[in-house]
């Protein structure tokens, strides 16, 4: 039987905390140490890109944190917050990029996590992101180019990726 294609394996490229507040000041800074707490990374604080009046943000105030991890900090990671999620994905949280996403209401559904009085209850998004050996050509600064459509991660694809290499049931 001969070997799998090497350039169609596909890995997960990076996954991404991100945990919005929507207000500037403090909810903020509760936010960054639950993040840096859940990841054991610094986290980086996300700005308002528009003003809005109503809600007293400007543009450039920081309103949120995110978190990047890159290959096996990230499969690690996910590994200890799926079970937050029961395991369980839809069809939905898929797209048709070999991405998908899933968010949590509150950082108490993660095993392990004890509530602390001085965060309160904060709820994040989690977003991974799926791709083959190839996939730098869109990304570097020299002679950029597009993927082709048959090296493109389709959302089959990464159901199936899901379902075996990260053991989610996609319902």
């Amino acid at each position: 039987m001969p070997d799998k294609n090497q350039m169609t394996v596909i890995y997960t490229s990076k996954v991404t905390l991100s945990i919005s507040t929507g207000e500037p000041g403090e909810s903020v800074e509760k936010a960054y140490t639950l993040a840096e707490r859940l990841t054991s990374q610094k986290p980086v604080r996300t700005l308002a890109t528009r003003k809005a009046r109503t809600f007293r943000i400007r543009r450039g105030l920081p309103i949120g944190v995110k978190v990047t991890m890159r290959k096996e900090k990230g499969i690690e990671f996910l590994k200890k917050i799926l079970p937050g999620i029961g395991n369980h994905i839809s069809p939905y949280n898929f797209d048709n990029n070999g991405n998908f996403s899933f968010g949590i209401k509150e950082y108490l559904s993660i095993p392990g996590q004890k509530y602390d009085p001085k965060l309160g209850m904060i709820g994040m998004n989690i977003n991974i992101t799926l791709e083959r050996p190839g996939y730098r050509i869109k990304r570097r600064k020299i002679k950029k180019a597009k993927i082709s459509k048959s090296h493109r991660i389709t959302k089959e694809e990464a159901i199936e990726y899901a379902k075996t290499n990260l053991k989610i049931q996609v319902m």
